[in-house]
């Protein structure tokens, strides 16, 4: 993402995943790690996709050290997709490797955002997590796992009004049986073409806003 972006390997269960690291320009020690997972392997998705790193600029922004992966099969990391169970894996041998300890973040953006709710279902018990952030979240193709009702003030669910890939309508669904609140973007697609510094704003207000 930048000149002092960390590139390193850590082991999964499928073998190596690739990882960048960015650590925020801030004086002191970073407030934690958080771990963003990207977009459809099969459809594209890295870790360099332009919403991930959009979410990583706003947790360093806002003093986190940013750590981005690739799910298994993607650039250097080993495996093959695995709709979703392999990816978790991938996702939490991260946060395990990268974040042993300390406050920790979840962020990811589509079929990363269905990942990262069970990532958060899986990890807020053992180790809470400071703030969850869900970016055009994949609900169509696999279920998201639910939020839990304790960490709704601690949760970003941002969606595109005209998403065409997730639909809003699909996402309020799963949404409103958990009372679930959504930012909605009017005019926002999937991508957020020409909009992703308001993105970036709305991330960083978020993390930046106190939870009870």
């Amino acid at each position: 993402m930048n000149s002092q972006t960390q590139k390193s390997v850590v082991q999964g269960a499928a073998g190596a995943i690739e990882v960048a690291l960015d650590r925020p320009a801030v004086d002191g020690a970073p407030k934690g790690v958080a771990v963003i997972a990207h977009p459809h392997p099969l459809f594209g998705g890295t870790m360099d996709n332009k919403v991930v790193q959009t979410m990583a600029r706003a947790f360093m922004q806002c003093g986190w050290t940013a750590v981005r992966f690739n799910f298994r099969g993607v650039g250097g990391t080993a495996g093959v997709h695995d709709e979703g169970r392999g990816e978790l894996d991938d996702m939490l041998a991260v946060v395990a490797a990268m974040a042993p300890e300390g406050p920790l973040c979840l962020a990811g953006f589509s079929f990363g955002a269905f990942v990262t709710t069970h990532a958060h279902a899986r990890l807020r018990d053992a180790r809470g997590i400071e703030k969850l952030v869900l970016v055009g979240t994949s609900v169509s193709r696999s279920a998201a796992a639910p939020v839990d009702a304790a960490d709704h003030l601690k949760t970003l669910v941002l969606h595109g009004e005209l998403d065409d890939t997730v639909e809003l309508a699909a996402v309020l669904d799963w949404a409103r049986p958990q009372a679930l609140p959504v930012t909605v973007v009017p005019g926002g697609g999937h991508f957020f073409h020409g909009q992703l510094p308001l993105l970036k704003s709305l991330v960083v207000r978020h993390l930046s806003s106190t939870t009870a």
